[in-house]
């Protein structure tokens, strides 16, 4: 294979780079900011998320735009603000949206559903917004929180957020290079022309020998290491629909990124769609598979 092209190399430092300041960012806040203030710190982020997405979705005006996020926003708010300590409310909407990313495949495979600029198409995008980042809120806050798996410990919360946070970065990151170096087969090329399949495979098996690495570390047994596994393994394949999502979004408004904010990057929500369908999935298989 042909060395990168220059522009290529660039893109790549760049995109290294950015990554190199916001990872130890993401992780000094997930270890150390109590829960409240990690949930006001993500809940920032993914207002400005759904600010790209409202552009995507194709409502039109700033005022228009703002009414949307208030909207979400205070509806953040009432959930930290009705949520005692059984957290109850926050659970039933982190486990929605589990249902929700149950229902996206069938989006994906029908490319064209919701393309137009009718109105109802524009509502069912922005619903699917909503949708996306308020369960995904939900879960983080849960799993922070206190653990969302077996004895509830409280202490373990942000080491479990954490290795969330880290099997996705790992998955892509193994499906960027691997797929950089081998990727010949497109995954979804009406979608997303620059995925593969071989950037998934290389995405899974970085982030499955990640969670190997950290069973140690979150105090599990290594009898529990198939279901460790498979936590594993259904939060990224569930992660890429939440990629391929924005994407097909991003191919309906003719937009490449969901904005320039982030050099080598994009938008905020191409650095969080991914976690947007991981976080609620995670949660719940965490707890199923009595982790």
């Amino acid at each position: 294979m042909s060395p990168p092209a220059s522009g290529e190399a660039s893109g790549r430092r760049t995109r290294v780079l950015a990554a190199a300041v916001m990872a130890p960012v993401a992780i000094l806040g997930v270890l150390f900011l109590p829960s409240s203030l990690l949930a006001a710190a993500v809940g920032f982020l993914m207002m400005l998320g759904l600010w790209e997405w409202s552009a995507l979705a194709g409502l039109e005006g700033r005022v228009a735009r703002a009414a949307y996020l208030a909207a979400n926003a205070l509806l953040l708010a009432a959930l930290a603000w009705s949520s005692g300590p059984g957290l109850v409310p926050i659970k039933l909407v982190a486990l929605v949206g589990v249902l929700w990313w149950m229902l996206v495949p069938l989006w994906l495979i029908n490319f064209e559903f919701a393309r137009g600029d009718a109105a109802w198409a524009r509502v069912l995008k922005l619903f699917a917004g909503s949708a996306g980042v308020i369960p995904a809120w939900a879960a983080i806050y849960w799993l922070h929180h206190g653990g969302a798996g077996v004895g509830h410990d409280e202490a373990k919360g942000p080491l479990w957020t954490l290795f969330v946070l880290l099997i996705i970065w790992a998955a892509d990151t193994g499906a960027y290079f691997s797929g950089s170096r081998w990727g010949r087969r497109k995954l979804a090329p009406r979608i997303s022309p620059g995925k593969s399949w071989e950037g998934l495979f290389g995405g899974l098996a970085l982030a499955l020998l990640l969670a190997a690495a950290a069973m140690p570390v979150l105090g599990l047994q290594w009898r529990q290491l198939p279901q460790m596994l498979m936590l594993t393994l259904v939060t990224v394949l569930i992660s890429i629909a939440g990629d391929l999502f924005e994407s097909l979004v991003k191919r309906h408004a003719g937009a490449k990124d969901s904005s320039d904010l982030i050099p080598g990057h994009g938008g905020v929500l191409d650095r969080i769609d991914s976690l947007l369908a991981a976080l609620p999935v995670f949660v719940l298989g965490k707890i199923w598979l009595e982790l």
